[in-house]
């Protein structure tokens, strides 16, 4: 086993940018940009490893060939690969959506629920958010509001800043706005219930399905509870920083701001390491890796790895 430089699939849905590709170097033959899965191991589409002796094969590959010993003793506890993480450059604001929880979604849609959580790597000035509700309604409410086309008059608009935190749990109403680049760290699916697109078109030309009642199933129609904005809690490890920006039963997930050398942690869980910014050099027994922005390393649980150099990362784990 070995560390592995990741590909990661682009998606290039009609709210997307071109900064995935021109900023963090990301390789697709479309225009737009929108979503960069930099971890990955969804039947909608999987990461494939450059670097090693692996090169040209999947993820989910891989994974088959090195077994449960890879992925650690917590994550190896999942039915399933546990984590998707992704970049997403939102040109234009995203649909207001909501995500199910896992009985509802193996129930209905054959996969686990989503529970995520969104670092703000970047944003326009005034950029804001759709996170929950401004007051709590019953569903009646929620459900003629989107009927009407006034569902926005009661949603919680944020503004947001570079480094903000946001934890969205199963249920929440939420939309990205325009003008924000974001890291996101979420289980590993991709079900998504869709109440508002403003009249949006899709690139076929018709408006882009609306998926009312099962929106109106899951959604907590209620003031968000976790905290949000400049929040999680900060240690130092010699000169490096380490910002804990989620912590629940699906992942961990910290903001590292190297400065000196950082042993990583693969003790009970595979680690993802996505680069926001800067370079560093992976050392490991048997080798190294350079590493810089745009990059993204799938670390094997119980392997002993080192970072130097002066880089900003997102390290996600179970």
């Amino acid at each position: 086993m070995y560390p592995l430089l990741l590909k990661p699939p682009v998606k290039d849905y009609i709210w997307g940018g071109s900064r995935l590709k021109t900023e963090y170097c990301l390789k697709t033959e479309t225009e737009i940009a929108a979503e960069g899965w930099m971890l990955s191991c969804h039947k909608d589409g999987s990461g494939s490893v450059i670097n090693g002796e692996l090169a040209g094969k999947t993820l989910p590959e891989v994974l088959e060939i090195w077994g449960k010993a890879a992925l650690g003793e917590k994550a190896a506890k999942f039915a399933y690969f546990p984590l998707l993480i992704k970049l997403i450059d939102a040109k234009q604001k995203l649909s207001v959506q909501v995500h199910p929880d896992d009985q509802y979604a193996l129930k209905n849609e054959g996969e686990y629920g989503k529970t995520e959580m969104w670092y703000v790597v970047d944003c326009d000035q005034g950029a804001q958010l759709v996170y929950g509700f401004k007051k709590q309604i019953s569903k009646q409410e929620f459900e003629k509001r989107i009927k009407d086309n006034t569902l926005l008059e009661v949603c919680n608009n944020v503004p947001v800043h570079k480094g903000d935190v946001f934890f969205i749990n199963a249920g929440t109403l939420h939309a990205i706005g325009e003008g924000i680049l974001i890291a996101e760290v979420q289980q590993n699916s991709n079900t998504t219930y869709r109440v508002s697109d403003y009249g949006r078109l899709g690139a076929d030309g018709k408006p882009r399905p609306l998926h009312i009642e099962k929106a109106v199933d899951v959604t907590k129609c209620e003031i968000p509870k976790m905290p949000y904005g400049q929040v999680g809690k900060v240690t130092q490890n010699g000169k490096n920083r380490i910002r804990e920006l989620a912590k629940c039963d699906f992942f961990t997930a910290e903001l590292l701001s190297l400065k000196d050398a950082f042993a990583v942690n693969t003790n009970e869980s595979f680690v993802s390491l996505v680069v926001l910014e800067g370079e560093a050099k992976l050392v490991w027994q048997e080798g190294e890796l350079q590493i810089k922005k745009g990059d993204s390393i799938f670390i094997p649980a119980a392997f002993q790895v080192k970072l130097i150099g002066a880089a900003e990362l997102l390290c996600s784990y179970v």
